[in-house]
C-alpha cells in the first residue's frame, strides 16, 4: 500500500530536508525563524497597543507571583523584571527528573521605549488570570485639539 512512491512524495521529502536545513543554519543567528517577531527565549512576550488616551501593555507572565514583579517608568523607558520559580518548588517536588523543559523559569527584565507623551503620574498596573496589564495615560498637553470651524 505505501510502497508505490509518487514524484510528489519524493518533492515532499525534498522540502522536508529543506526546511530542516533551513532551520539548521538559522539556530545559531540572532534572527527568528518563526512567526514571533521576538528573540527565541525572549520572555514573557507582551503586547503593546496607543490609544489617543493611553498606552496599554498586556504581559503574559502565567504562574507569577505578583509581588516578585518590579516596574518603573524613567522618562520614556517601562522597564518590568520580575522572576519565576521552578515548578519542583513550587510543587514540592524536588526529585523531578526532566527530559524536555519548555516553560521559563528564573528571572526575567522587559525594557519598553514608550513615546515621550506619557504621563508618569496616570500609570496603573493589574495582574489577572496570568496576564499584566500596564496602562498609562498621554499628557493632555500633547493630544490632538479638535478645531471646529465657523
Amino acid at each position: 500500500m505505501f510502497g508505490n512512491t509518487t514524484p510528489f512524495d519524493s518533492l515532499l521529502d525534498q522540502l522536508g530536508r529543506l526546511d530542516s536545513d533551513w532551520e539548521s543554519f538559522l539556530a545559531g543567528s540572532p534572527w527568528q525563524t518563526g512567526v514571533r517577531s521576538v528573540r527565541l527565549g525572549t520572555y514573557p512576550p507582551l503586547n503593546v497597543g496607543a490609544s489617543p488616551d493611553s498606552i496599554d501593555v498586556y504581559l503574559f507572565a502565567a504562574g507569577l507571583d505578583p509581588k516578585s514583579l518590579d516596574l518603573s517608568l524613567q522618562q520614556n523607558l517601562l522597564t518590568i523584571s520580575g522572576e519565576r520559580t521552578e515548578d519542583s518548588e513550587e510543587d514540592g517536588q524536588k526529585d523531578i527528573t526532566y527530559y524536555r523543559r519548555e516553560r521559563f523559569n528564573g528571572s526575567f527584565q522587559r525594557v519598553l521605549t514608550l513615546p515621550e507623551d506619557v504621563d508618569p503620574d496616570k500609570v496603573d498596573a493589574a495582574y489577572k488570570d496570568g496576564i499584566l496589564h500596564v496602562r498609562m495615560g498621554r499628557r493632555e498637553e500633547v493630544k490632538p485639539k479638535r478645531i471646529e470651524v465657523k
